[in-house]
């Protein structure tokens, strides 16, 4: 368990002798502290971390870390550059203690580095534009298997969750997985170098963050700084059916491991891949796994046929962490790792397929080919995908093509989303079967007069659109 003194080592390379308490948790909300927390201050847009330390150690926290002083006169140990205060301590003063960095997240991040090189384990990396959080729940499910196994919770995915995980490692786990998650370049690298990973997975690449980096190269780039971090010994985990993946394995000193689909009989492309793929609907997914001449049929309780990929990939971890056949499939067959994508029972008797946590244009189409795999009248629900950039009007439009030939009504809501129901109009969709809506409210107040018993209902948007509110008020009604 990490200690003060191990901070005092990642801060200063000095460790004070003598007692070193031991830290039940680090923690970035005073209302999370408890008795022996470390909380550290951050100053955001609107809230400063620096006004809630006295909360923060009325609830037990031990020591805080803070880049000004604070209000209350508590005991400072000043470790910013050029300080001597932290050295030559003869052991760490008592709590409740204030540690004075030059910087909150800099110097979080260089006790998680710290920790981190003090465990012998492999670590996974996770990092692609769709996909990262079901192939990092799968694969944890995977190499549990074999050993203890740390993964990365909610979206603690960026330059301060990634090391909070970091933070909670212990001697007895084998393997970490983790999911990088980027706004701008350089960013993966930072977790890089933090994580250490040894084995490295790359999803897919597609407009996503367009807004924000400018194309797709920016994108490549920045999702490129997991492989080129990985060392000569570890193993860069691309999708073979994805060119702009492939293209990094020019850019990685690691050995390159290669997982995709089979292309109609021909020779197989990857070093792991499936074919004879069959949804059964709710009832999950079946296919026929390929890897050095061997065959294996699996069936996962995954929904939607893009659901192969996310198997393909834990697997092609598991292979490379010397796990069994057994081993591997016990771990994709866990039920619990199915979190994204989520059937609930609607009114009169419809089923809801709630996939309200994100929306890019490669995960709406493969909502809507599961949607298709259904039975009953077929209901899309499809909001804005934001964050695309200048891909927008193409990546809704697309997105209208696939929803005219699954749904049987289409229902879009947001500025963006009318450009899907524009599309679909224009495609020949008849305009009853068509409903332009402002927001998640008129949806549901629309689908509550048009739902049928067996309708399935799929709704699927960025989190901005708040459609899982309008699946909240139909499971509920």
């Amino acid at each position: 368990m990490i200690t003060l003194g191990h901070v005092f080592a990642a801060l200063t390379d000095y460790q004070p002798r003598g007692q070193e308490p031991a830290l039940t948790s680090v923690v970035i909300d005073s209302r999370q502290a408890v008795k022996g927390s470390l909380f550290v201050a951050f100053v955001g847009e609107n809230v400063d971390g620096h006004d809630f330390v006295e909360d923060a150690f009325r609830r037990g926290a031990v020591a805080a870390l803070v880049q000004r002083p604070v209000a209350r006169s508590y005991h400072t140990v000043r470790l910013r550059a050029g300080d001597t205060n932290g050295e030559g301590l003869a052991e760490i003063p008592a709590s409740p203690l204030c540690l004075l960095v030059d910087n909150t997240l800099d110097a979080l991040q260089r006790i998680a580095a710290y920790w981190r090189r003090r465990h012998h384990l492999t670590v996974v990396g996770i990092t692609g534009s769709v996909g990262k959080t079901s192939t990092k729940e799968l694969t944890a499910a995977v190499l549990s298997r074999r050993g203890r196994t740390l993964k990365s919770e909610g979206n603690y995915n960026n330059e301060i969750g990634l090391p909070l995980t970091v933070l909670q490692l212990n001697a007895r786990h084998r393997y970490a997985v983790l999911e990088m998650g980027m706004y701008a370049t350089g960013e993966i690298a930072t977790l890089c170098r933090i994580a250490a990973p040894a084995i490295g997975v790359v999803t897919n690449v597609g407009p996503v963050h367009l807004e924000r980096l400018g194309s797709l190269e920016a994108i490549v780039a920045a999702k490129q700084e997991l492989v080129a971090a990985l060392p000569a010994d570890g193993v860069a985990i691309l999708n073979r059916d994805e060119p702009l993946v492939m293209g990094m394995a020019a850019h990685t000193a690691a050995r390159v491991f290669t997982y995709g689909l089979g292309d109609n009989g021909d020779a197989p492309r990857a070093d792991l891949w499936a074919d004879e793929i069959a949804s059964m609907g709710l009832d999950g997914i079946r296919f026929r796994l390929h890897y050095q001449g061997a065959t294996l049929y699996i069936r996962v309780p995954l929904l939607g046929r893009h659901s192969v990929h996310t198997a393909l990939r834990a697997a092609a971890v598991g292979l490379n962490c010397g796990l069994s056949w057994d081993e591997i499939v016990t771990g994709l067959q866990d039920r619990r790792t199915q979190l994204r994508l989520v059937a609930v029972d609607g009114p009169r008797g419809s089923l809801l397929i709630d996939d309200t946590y994100n929306s890019s244009p490669e995960s709406a189409i493969a909502a809507l080919n599961l949607l298709a795999d259904l039975d009953g009248r077929r209901i899309a629900v499809m909001g804005d995908m934001l964050e695309l950039g200048a891909a927008a009007e193409q990546g809704h439009r697309m997105v209208a093509r696939r929803a005219v030939d699954v749904a049987d009504i289409l229902i879009t809501v947001g500025p963006l989303g009318r450009m899907m129901g524009e599309e679909a109009l224009a495609l020949g969709m008849p305009a009853s079967h068509v409903h332009i809506l402002p927001d998640h409210t008129a949806a549901a107040a629309l689908l509550a007069t048009v739902i049928e018993p067996d309708d399935v209902i799929l709704v699927k948007g960025s989190r901005g659109v708040h459609l899982d509110q309008l699946v909240t008020a139909l499971s509920t009604s």
